[in-house]
């Protein structure tokens, strides 16, 4: 059997998201590859060096092209298989865009969509491409792959799918450890231990950081010294978030940042906060709790469904409902040591080696 996968989601410098998603599946998919189960990656520009090594039967195939990649290169190459009967048996589609013309089966992961309840928060040539290119996969697409049962309402929701179509398989997360000191980080945003709370993510509206930083503002009021961390590469219509965080010295903002400094962060920090106001999955809150970091989020979408009773929650269209949760986690010290320790249980729950053997289930059945 040859399984073929759009891998370009997972071919890129700094992984978030989809990305991560991708990379993990790909990674566990390479080591499976045998005989008789081959997998065709299909990218648009050469693997990146860090990319799961090409072998006998996890090959790579360059298809170049920029624009409109998977409705016109990709499906002209599908086609040009199709004439030399050299197709792959299946066709996966990790990240929500299937190709315009598939003639094998398919399958396509749909992460969320944050695009319907949210629609101001994209610019206008994005949330019509996510509408129009989701409902064509949805649409062409065998089985659906829903990364929460949160996700997989909504898909049932929005195109009217029917239940049997979709199945769950749970994200997993990069359980690491940090090979960066601590104090090093710490010491580069001149932070200390416990005196700041750490969010992480993409800069963007839907992520809620500015009910978040006026939370900070008001704790502030009875904590002086704490600060708010926000580490995440810019996303849409961020100027307003980081207008808002250059007028806070107790603001500190990192971009983008490594595993190994991330992982530091989490481990420092007071507690992780998640204030979004959708989030199909929400890996974060597990790698916080993997990190030994107690956990606030938002009690909407798939949060409280990943999260489980390891996690505080709040409504993130009220700031002062978020302040107390940190006022009561600040004051109780039994209650964060319960959330460590149920974090660090709820973890176990979820890995990509789990994720990936699921999925593979899925796309040889």
């Amino acid at each position: 059997m040859i399984i073929g996968i759009d891998g370009n989601e997972a071919n890129v410098n700094q992984r978030v998201g989809v990305s991560v998603y991708t990379y993990q599946l790909l990674s566990h998919f390479q080591k499976k590859a045998n005989k008789n189960l081959a997998f065709r990656v299909y990218l648009r520009k050469k693997p990146l060096s860090d990319m799961p090594q090409q072998t006998e039967h996890f090959t790579y195939c360059i298809i170049p092209g920029r624009f409109a990649w998977s409705r016109i290169h990709f499906s002209l190459h599908l086609f040009k298989e199709q004439l030399s009967q050299s197709l792959p048996d299946i066709f996966f589609a990790p990240a929500h865009y299937s190709p315009l013309y598939c003639p094998i089966p398919l399958v396509v992961t749909i992460h969320d969509l944050s695009f319907f309840p949210f629609p101001d928060e994209f610019l206008k040539k994005d949330l019509y491409k996510l509408k129009k290119w989701t409902e064509i996969s949805v649409r062409k697409a065998q089985k659906i792959i829903t990364v929460s049962k949160a996700t997989k309402k909504d898909v049932m929701r929005y195109y009217e799918v029917e239940n049997s179509k979709i199945e769950v398989v749970y994200n997993g997360f990069q359980q690491k450890k940090a090979e960066k000191s601590k104090n090093d980080v710490l010491k580069e945003y001149r932070l200390k231990k416990n005196n700041y709370i750490f969010y992480l993510g993409t800069v963007q509206p839907r992520k809620n950081i500015l009910t978040l930083i006026r939370a900070i503002d008001e704790l502030r009021k009875t904590h002086p010294e704490m600060k708010l961390v926000v580490a995440g590469k810019k996303g849409w219509k961020y100027d307003e978030i980081y207008a808002e965080m250059d007028k806070r010295d107790y603001v500190v903002a990192t971009g983008y940042e490594t595993w190994e400094a991330i992982c530091s962060l989490y481990q420092s920090a007071f507690c992780f906060v998640l204030p979004s106001l959708y989030e199909g999955f929400g890996i974060p809150i597990l790698e916080a709790m993997s990190c030994g970091a107690p956990v606030i989020a938002s009690q909407t979408s798939s949060l409280p469904e990943i999260g489980g009773n390891a996690c505080l929650y709040f409504d993130p269209t009220d700031h002062m409902q978020l302040v107390e949760e940190l006022e009561e986690l600040y004051d109780n010290d039994a209650l964060r040591s319960r959330l460590i320790a149920q974090g660090k249980k709820r973890v176990q729950e979820f890995s990509w080696q789990k994720s990936a053997q699921q999925t593979l289930d899925l796309l040889t059945s």
